[in-house]
């Protein structure tokens, strides 16, 4: 039976499903205890902070990180602002933003800007999904996205 073995980025060192597996108990709770972690993959308490420290050392993990307010939550929320200029918006635009269920509410607006659209996705990739889907529309002139970096007020519950 092969082995699988992933390369991490930094250095080339090669990574077997042991270290694969506490990388990932890591990022879901870099505060859990070892011997948590040894339980997840199988192994010794002892052999799993041998090789949390061999993969620190060696680069592959280079730290752990504090995260603050919105930046804590399970999301990422953005405001993205669309010009259009074509037929009508609601025939060519809202087709293809309804197609993304991160997009929680669409507003035609007066002024430069005809939509502006707030986004409420797990990750950055997914607004970024949503982003290229916009650029691919004909007419589509300007895409403007504001990341929501605080909320101060929320009348609306959400």
């Amino acid at each position: 039976m092969a082995q699988t073995l992933k390369y991490s980025l930094l250095g080339m060192n090669i990574l077997d499903k042991f270290d694969q597996l506490i990388i990932e108990a890591l990022s879901k709770d870099a505060r859990q205890p070892v011997a948590a972690i040894a339980e997840q993959v199988n192994l010794s308490r002892s052999a799993v902070s041998e090789r949390i420290k061999k993969l620190e050392q060696n680069g592959t993990i280079k730290g752990y990180q504090v995260l603050l307010r919105e930046s804590e939550k399970d999301h990422v929320a953005a405001l993205i602002e669309i010009q259009y200029f074509g037929a009508k918006c609601e025939e060519v635009v809202i087709p293809v933003i309804t197609r993304f269920p991160e997009v929680k509410q669409c507003f035609a607006v007066s002024g430069d800007t005809d939509l502006i659209i707030y986004v409420r996705a797990e990750n950055m990739q997914k607004i970024m999904q949503l982003y290229e889907a916009l650029n691919e529309i004909e007419g589509v002139t300007k895409i403007k996205t504001h990341v929501v970096m605080n909320e101060w007020i929320n009348r609306l519950g959400a």
